[in-house]
């Protein structure tokens, strides 16, 4: 080979990828292997080959791609010693992991967009990484195409990041803007999101915050330098936001937002949670719509920092994805593998006791002399300071008692004496229903 042949990357072998997952991203994903190939070599300095997909059924029309490619034996597929680069986008923990390993342990890097399996199995996967000399990158398993991972992987390793706080889920985000712009309940605001393709059929990894909880776990590992898994994320889902929630929250110069809130308390614990919450219309995440996400970080030198944009679908996540397999494949040429995790802290994880924010808890309850004083006299019985009331009639039937609703905002007060605040009102004859009780964040 002479010189000339020697660097150009039309002559030289390739890169070889498999692709585990050919759904919504990974279809994204082998399109834009195959169809910018040239681009790809010009951006990498070597052609990148797809040698393989793994797929659950070979039944399907796999978006025009050769059939030769396709295999449903997945474990055959990433034993291969040959392959450079495996792209893991199935999803799920088990038998994923055992996949990613064996790839690893075969010499491959890894990108996957897979929270799930993050948040639950991180340290024995870049264990895994580190112990083989390979890449594990992970840009789309939080925000889809917003680049977050490597900010915080990366460009802000240097700074000491105080507060990460975000829309992370674009389902719930749909859902709460639905239910603020058009007065919608629940219900109604959850089916539209389902015929619109923005939710699952089933949608509780969504609704109820595991989904939110396990991005959250992987950005507070590393944003803190310490490992933080799904399980220990404080999760609430938004299954009990109502209209009347929206409507007290626009009272308030607020909108309900789910939120992924972490942070680092003065002790140097760890502080991580997945909940709705009652954010201030000034506040930049406020205006976050529709099926976006936004994340919002705070550092000691930096400052504020915003990143917004799409947070899931076939092509963002997909652009996501193919951000990592570029970086991937530019290391492997050098013979260098990327970052390594530095979890350094062994910081512990605070309990949800020892939140400490502002609350807003509304009750109807009997419209009598001294019920609001007593209202009142619960919050004070546990500390907690009360910082305005709004007292308004509800409608009732003449054979039913007469109510009022109360909506109290509290300063800034203990998780753990707001939830017994809550907890004796409920206790109270003079409560009727449930109480709703919202947590205000960005005051």
């Amino acid at each position: 080979m002479n010189k000339l042949e020697a660097t150009d990357p039309y002559r030289l072998p390739p890169l070889k990828v498999a692709l585990l997952g050919c759904g919504v991203v990974g279809s994204q994903v082998a399109r834009v292997i195959t169809e910018q190939a040239d681009d790809l070599t010009n951006r990498i300095g070597r052609r990148l080959e797809l040698v393989g997909i793994a797929v659950r059924s070979l039944e399907r029309d796999h978006a025009g791609l050769d059939p030769e490619l396709f295999t449903t034996d997945a474990a055959s597929l990433v034993a291969r010693d040959d392959l450079d680069i495996v792209v893991e986008l199935v999803g799920g923990v088990d038998p994923i992991r055992e996949l990613v390993l064996t790839a690893m342990a075969n010499g491959a890097s890894v990108v996957t967009a897979n929270k799930a399996m993050l948040a639950q199995d991180g340290q024995a996967l870049f264990e895994g990484a580190n112990r083989t000399g390979v890449d594990l990158y992970y840009e789309a398993a939080v925000a889809g195409a917003i680049p977050i991972v490597r900010p915080l992987r990366e460009s802000l390793v240097g700074d000491e990041i105080t507060t990460v706080m975000g829309i992370v889920n674009g389902t719930t985000n749909y859902i709460l803007d639905q239910m603020t712009s058009t007065g919608a309940e629940f219900d109604d605001a959850l089916r539209q999101a389902q015929e619109l393709g923005y939710a699952e059929a089933d949608p509780t990894a969504d609704i109820e915050g595991y989904d939110a909880a396990a991005k959250a776990a992987i950005m507070a590992t590393l944003a803190f330098h310490t490992r933080v898994r799904g399980t220990d994320v404080h999760r609430e889902g938004i299954t009990r936001v109502t209209s009347q929630d929206i409507t007290t929250a626009r009272k308030l110069g607020c909108v309900v937002k789910m939120l992924a809130i972490l942070s680092t308390t003065e002790g140097g614990s760890v502080s991580a949670r997945v909940h709705p919450a009652m954010v201030p219309v000034d506040h930049p995440l406020a205006s976050v719509k529709g099926a976006f996400n936004a994340i919002f970080v705070e550092s000691r030198e930096a400052g504020q920092l915003m990143f917004m944009g799409p947070g899931a679908g076939g092509s963002p996540t997909a652009s996501a994805v193919m951000g990592d397999l570029v970086t991937v494949a530019r290391n492997r040429l050098r013979g260098v593998a990327g970052p390594a995790e530095t979890l350094y802290a062994n910081r512990e994880i605070a309990p949800m006791g020892d939140v400490e924010t502002r609350y807003l808890v509304r009750a109807a309850v009997s419209d009598e002399p001294g019920v609001l004083a007593a209202f009142a006299g619960v919050f004070a019985s546990h500390n907690v300071s009360v910082q305005t009331v709004d007292q308004s009639t509800a409608q009732t039937s003449r054979k039913e008692p007469a109510t009022a609703e109360l909506a109290l905002m509290t300063h800034v007060a203990k998780e753990s004496d707001v939830q017994a605040v809550v907890a004796e009102l409920a206790a109270h004859a003079f409560t009727h229903g449930e109480i709703s009780m919202l947590r205000v964040e960005g005051h």
